[in-house]
C-alpha cells in the first residue's frame, strides 16, 4: 500500500519484518524478494536519489540503453506494491535499536511535517549516496547537464567519454589522480579545480608530463544547449571547449540515521559480509553504502542477498508448517492391522 499522511495510522501498530530505508534499485530489489518470501516490508524513500538522475542506463542487462533510471525505479515500485509491500515518501531521521525491534522515525512532508515511528525486526540501509557537483549560481546551470554528458561515474560512462575532449572537475589534489585512470578512455583531459584546492609541484609536473592542462580559476558557468555541455566559461570571461565532463568531487553518504548504532565502517562505507549483513546481525547495507562498486547492477544483487539472508533467519526461527489433516493421529504405524 502506498502510505500517506491520511493512512499512516493504519501501520503505526504494525511490526514489519523489514523496514527498507531507500527506494532505489537495491531497496526495491530487496522489497520484491521479501514480499515473494511472504515477509512484510515498508520502503521509505526520500526521493530523487542517485539512480533517479541517470538519463540513460547504458550498461544494464535486459533494458534498452536509453532507459532512464526513473523508469526502472517506477517499474520496481509498482512491482513491489503489487506484491503487497508498503511504500512511504519520507525522510528517515533516526533508527533506534529497541532489542527485538527497531524504531524508525520518519519525517513526512516538507511543510506541516509529521513524525511517525514505525517498527520492524530488521532494517535494510539502502539510502545510497549523492555526488557532489560544482557549486555554481544558479545550480540549475549544472543540473542542465549533470547526468547527460556531464558524468559522475567513470565505470558507468567511460565508454561515452572515449576519445572526447573531457573536463575533469575536482575539489582536491588527490582527486586529480582520476585523470590517470580516465586516460584509459581518453587522453584529451583538462583538469578544473574550480579554485577549491592547492596543487603541489609534483602533481603539476605529472600533469605536464601527460599533457593535461590544469585550470585553477573558478568556473562561471557551463556552456551548451539541449542538455549537451560544450564547454565552460571561467570567471575571467575566457572559455574552454569540451565535449564531455567527469565530476570527481566525492559524495555524500545518506547514513546519518544510523549514527546512534555502533556499526563497523571502512572509511565512509559500512562493512558487510557476503550477504550484506553489517556488524549488527539485524541491519543490512546495500549498494553504495557498503564497500564495492557503485553500480545499479550491484545494488540489485545486494537486495536479493539481504532479503534472502533475512528470510533464512526468520524461517529457521519459525516452527515448520504441517499439513495437519494428513498427520497420523493413531499410535500404530500405517498398514498395521491389530
Amino acid at each position: 500500500m502506498k502510505l500517506s499522511k491520511k493512512t499512516l495510522h493504519e501501520r503505526l501498530d504494525h511490526i514489519y519484518d523489514v523496514i527498507i530505508v531507500g527506494g532505489g534499485a537495491g531497496g526495491l530489489s530487496a522489497a520484491i524478494y521479501l514480499q515473494r518470501y511472504q515477509l512484510s516490508c515498508l520502503v521509505v524513500e526520500k526521493g530523487r536519489g542517485r539512480s533517479f538522475w541517470m538519463q540513460d542506463m547504458r550498461n544494464y542487462l535486459g533494458l534498452p540503453p536509453t532507459t532512464p533510471g526513473r523508469d526502472l525505479l517506477q517499474q520496481g515500485t509498482d512491482h513491489a506494491l503489487s506484491l503487497g509491500a508498503d511504500s512511504l515518501r519520507g525522510f528517515v531521521e533516526t533508527v533506534s535499536d529497541e532489542g527485538d525491534t527497531f524504531a524508525v522515525r520518519v519525517k513526512v512532508g516538507k511543510t506541516d511535517s509529521s513524525y511517525p515511528v514505525f517498527r520492524a525486526k530488521y532494517v535494510i540501509a539502502a539510502s545510497g549516496i549523492i555526488d557532489h557537483l560544482p557549486h555554481l549560481d544558479p545550480m540549475q546551470n549544472v543540473y542542465d547537464y549533470a547526468g547527460y554528458n556531464l558524468h559522475v561515474c567513470m565505470i558507468c560512462d567511460g565508454h561515452e567519454i572515449a576519445d572526447t575532449r573531457c573536463g575533469l572537475f575536482v575539489n582536491s589534489e588527490a582527486a586529480i589522480n582520476t585523470a590517470f585512470v580516465l586516460n584509459w578512455f581518453t587522453p584529451y583531459i583538462t583538469v578544473f579545480t574550480h579554485g577549491l584546492c592547492d596543487v603541489g609541484a609534483e602533481m603539476r609536473h605529472k600533469l605536464k608530463e601527460h599533457g593535461y592542462p590544469l585550470v585553477e580559476l573558478p568556473i562561471q558557468k557551463f556552456l551548451g544547449h539541449h542538455h549537451e555541455m560544450s564547454g565552460v566559461e571561467l570567471v575571467d570571461g575566457s572559455t574552454v571547449p569540451l565535449e564531455t565532463g567527469l565530476v570527481a568531487m566525492g559524495s555524500h553518504y545518506h547514513n546519518e540515521y544510523l549514527q546512534g548504532i555502533d556499526l563497523e565502517k571502512n572509511g565512509k562505507n559500512l562493512v558487510t559480509d557476503s550477504m550484506c549483513r553489517t556488524s549488527h546481525p539485524r541491519i543490512f547495507a546495500l549498494g553504495d553504502l557498503k564497500d564495492g562498486l557503485n553500480q545499479v547492477s550491484i545494488a540489485v544483487a545486494d537486495g536479493t542477498l539481504a532479503a534472502t539472508a533475512i528470510w533464512r533467519d526468520i524461517r529457521r526461527a519459525s516452527p515448520a508448517r504441517r499439513w495437519q489433516q494428513n498427520i497420523q493421529t493413531i499410535t500404530e504405524p500405517i498398514g498395521v492391522v491389530s
